[in-house]
């Protein structure tokens, strides 16, 4: 492996990271030019709708381009979006080579970036540093391949595993360095969903611009902080039945605080969630942070729609029968249809634990 392809294309993705949660519904991308061993340009991507990191790069090079070889985390674009080819303009800039990580898993690019250079006589170099640009952008490597939005679930329990005491007090279990990593994984996502347990036991503000709630039976009230938060109601989606998003309730939530009523089927009780998540999916959500309760992570895990799970464990024990658990539903019955993680990873914020993984679904 050339020493050196690595070390320009770490640069590139360290430049990609700082599009993160920036870019949705695009990925985030890192490049870097190099000439004679001198590096002449640099960008990323900044957000859907800017020019791609290629372009910035180019830009910032300017005609010492010509000749030069780009390190790039993906494949470049070569269709028309909302901004120009990449390709066209690597081509026209007299660019000799591309180095890039990974290929774009867009139905619309996949090879086909490659194809184009190929034929404009550009060496190419594919799979540098591949592994860690798939993390980076598991969310969009995640929705182009499974047409799904990337389901963060956070749960915040105590050592005997509860959400909140048997009085329903739940703020706080963790510490204020633990929050404070929430909000930042907050901030990356598209839109942030709870069920409505959630919403009339703690009534919070949910301060993200946008806000799911699943409320199979309407109960949620024009009086909620989350209407108020934010962005205001504009931004907020109720999920409700089909009998209830008929209803006069409806009508007036939708007229007093501006949410939306989106309606999706149950079964046995229980929200059938793929039709919706691909319903966000046209809307352009791509990240959906969740943060329970119980019933909605245990709907979640049983429909095997959750993709990472970032779970605190605080340093306290709670007990009672009647205090809600982290995961509830009906479970399992035996502990080879458990649901275990892969890609662990533990850090520690004061005294909490954070366990963080992907479920391996069997």
């Amino acid at each position: 492996m050339n020493s050196s392809h690595d070390s320009y294309m770490r640069l590139a993705l360290s430049l990609a990271r700082s599009g993160l949660g920036q870019t949705s519904p695009n990925p985030t991308v890192g490049a870097v030019l190099v000439k004679e061993g001198r590096i002449v340009g640099q960008g990323h991507h900044r957000r859907a709708g800017l020019p791609h990191a290629e372009i910035e790069a180019l830009k910032k090079a300017g005609t010492k381009a010509l000749g030069a070889t780009l390190y790039v985390t993906l494949e470049p674009c070569a269709h028309w979006g909302k901004t120009p080819p990449c390709t066209d303009a690597l081509i026209r800039a007299g660019v000799k080579e591309v180095v890039f990580a990974m290929r774009d898993p867009n139905p619309m690019v996949n090879g086909k970036g490659i194809s184009q250079l190929k034929k404009a006589g550009i060496k190419l170099i594919g799979g540098i540093m591949e592994k860690e640009t798939r993390k980076l952008n598991e969310v969009f490597v995640h929705v182009m391949t499974k047409q799904l939005p990337f389901v963060t679930a956070k749960i915040a329990q105590s050592l005997d595993g509860k959400i909140a005491t048997r009085k329903g007090e739940s703020q706080w279990i963790t510490g204020e360095s633990a929050r404070q990593y929430v909000h930042q994984l907050r901030s990356e996502a598209d839109a942030i969903l709870v069920g409505i347990r959630t919403v009339l036991k703690d009534d919070p503000s949910l301060k993200h611009s946008k806000k799911i709630i699943l409320d199979p039976n309407l109960k949620i009230s024009a009086a909620a902080r989350l209407f108020t938060s934010g962005s205001g109601g504009s931004s907020q989606i109720i999920v409700t039945s089909l009998v209830h998003s008929k209803t006069a309730k409806a009508e007036r939530l939708k007229k007093t605080t501006g949410c939306a009523v989106w309606t999706c089927l149950l079964k046995k009780g229980r929200f059938r969630l793929h039709s919706l998540f691909r319903k966000l999916i046209q809307n352009s959500i791509h990240h959906l942070f969740v943060e329970g309760g119980g019933e909605t992570i245990a709907s979640l895990f049983e429909q095997k729609l959750v993709n990472k799970v970032i779970w605190f464990i605080a340093p306290m024990v709670i007990g009672g029968r009647r205090a809600p658990t982290s995961v509830s539903g009906e479970g399992i019955g035996r502990l080879s249809d458990a649901v275990r993680l892969k890609e662990v990873q533990l850090k520690q914020f004061d005294e909490d634990i954070c366990i963080e993984g992907e479920p391996n679904y069997v």
